[in-house]
């Protein structure tokens, strides 16, 4: 059994117990890092207690990955044999692997990587291999204890150099429903204020194919479906889709970390900041650095300087367009493929030209205005679980029955239609915010803008 001699108190799951080897991972520089760099980025300008961290996310999924995978043990697999549960080795490795597996998040990184696509994605071997190699505190401490390679491993299965850990290894911390969203879920709702509705029981549901190797919840009982466990995995899912809705895709939340994503980008494109660099950053050091550093331009000095002003007096832009897809699906792909991503960033400078020169003329005095176009996924929770369903020999995701699932189906549509296009307009002038809109009809021909008069009337929107 691992010793546990050290407990942390934490506000949501109360007293979390933790090895000597673990406390050793959480000091080191890589993962103190994550008590300044904040969970839910610039939420906390509309959820002002938002101000948890990624740190305490990473401790919270190392005790869930635990009971996870407690509660596997001992269980019976799809074919009626014992899994012999997990033993003392693959939880050390897997609670590491989860202690550390935000170690690659940069500040405000889901806007900046996933939103906007100015950098790569944190989860990709490359950025792991960076931060746990052999020169860093972390990578020398894993070494130490013996277990880096199979911590890379559970992070990065693809890239693993001895070929992937066992499937359910991996699932614990990144599936569908894992230890990293039931910790993420349950904090983000104490922290914002918002309601909850997961039953804890679902810890419960997950089982282990000896076959596959694979981590799934058993939906049967004597040849009849268990809808009460179908049921919680939809709340959880539906509980992700609430908080997409309410906070991370929040409008105030986008404008905030547009911002940053704009005075980010101009130090980018000149090369006064690389990757390394912002990788080491905390939240508040990313903006000190961004205040700090020097521009040639005459014009991106100019765009760097506004926003980090705005930004640290809560001067957010307001909405001049929305654009959604159920209003924009025909041009959807278009909006996508022209102004989205780090290489699109001249196509997205051209039109904000063109919409700021607007609103200047009509008020007079300069009108910054800024493109926010998202990737088409936007961070969807999709339903890959697996899932054993009754009368089903196989694993199959949850998705595979959207059919037979009404409640799955409507998830799925809903996540789709969250898409929305923005333009936002750094005035308070409504004169300003009106040019806005009306030179939109010029620079996105055929775009529904739901904030243009008579818009609303002539969308086809959702019934």
């Amino acid at each position: 059994m691992l010793r546990f001699d050290h407990v942390i108190r934490d506000p949501v799951h109360r007293d979390i117990p933790l090895t000597t080897e673990e406390l050793r991972v959480l000091d080191t520089a890589e993962i103190q890092r994550l008590r300044s760099v904040r969970q839910l980025g610039a939420a906390y300008m509309v959820y002002p207690g938002a101000q948890h961290t990624r740190f305490e996310h990473s401790v919270g999924s190392a005790h869930l990955a635990l009971n996870m995978a407690e509660a596997a043990n001992g269980v019976r697999d799809t074919h009626g044999a014992s899994f012999g549960g997990y033993d003392e080795q693959e939880i050390r490795v897997i609670r590491i692997a989860a202690l550390i597996h935000d170690c690659t998040h940069l500040p405000f990184g889901h806007n900046i990587e996933d939103q906007v696509g100015l950098l790569p994605r944190h989860d990709i071997p490359e950025r792991f291999a960076g931060v746990v190699n052999k020169g860093t505190e972390l990578g020398r401490v894993l070494s130490d204890l013996g277990v880096r390679e199979e911590v890379l491993a559970i992070l990065s299965p693809q890239a693993a150099p001895g070929g992937p850990p066992p499937a359910h290894w991996t699932a614990l911390i990144s599936g569908t429903i894992d230890a990293d969203m039931l910790d993420y879920l349950a904090r983000d709702a104490h922290f914002t204020g918002l309601r909850l509705n997961y039953d804890p029981r679902i810890l419960r549901m997950f089982r282990v194919d000896r076959r596959s190797q694979q981590l799934f919840a058993d939906l049967g009982s004597r040849g009849y479906l268990k809808e009460s466990v179908l049921s919680e995995i939809i709340r959880c899912l539906e509980a992700r889709y609430y908080f997409s809705e309410r906070v991370y895709n929040h409008h105030a939340k986008i404008a905030a970390e547009l911002l940053v994503a704009k005075a980010l980008e101009s130090a980018l494109e000149e090369g006064a900041l690389d990757l390394a660099t912002i990788q080491r950053s905390t939240d508040a050091g990313l903006l000190d650095t961004l205040e700090n550093i020097s521009l040639r331009d005459a014009e991106r000095r100019a765009n760097l300087a506004t926003c980090l002003s705005s930004l640290r007096s809560r001067r957010l832009p307001k909405r001049a367009a929305v654009f959604p897809v159920y209003a924009n699906e025909d041009i959807q792909h278009q909006l996508i493929e022209k102004y989205y991503g780090g290489n699109r960033s001249s196509e997205r400078s051209e039109a904000e030209s063109k919409l700021s020169e607007a609103a200047s003329r009509a008020i007079g005095r300069p009108v910054p205005v800024f493109v926010y176009c998202p990737a088409p996924t936007m961070q969807v929770k999709q339903a890959k679980m697996l899932v054993q369903w009754p009368g089903e020999t196989d694993l199959y995701p949850l998705s595979h029955f959207s059919e037979r699932t009404p409640r799955l189906a409507d998830l799925e549509e809903s996540y789709m239609r969250m898409w929305k296009f923005f333009v936002f307009a750094l005035t308070d002038s409504e004169e300003a915010l009106e040019a806005v809109r009306e030179a939109c009809l010029d620079v996105f021909p055929g775009a529904v803008n739901l904030l243009q008069s008579g818009a609303e009337d002539s969308a086809n929107r959702p019934g």
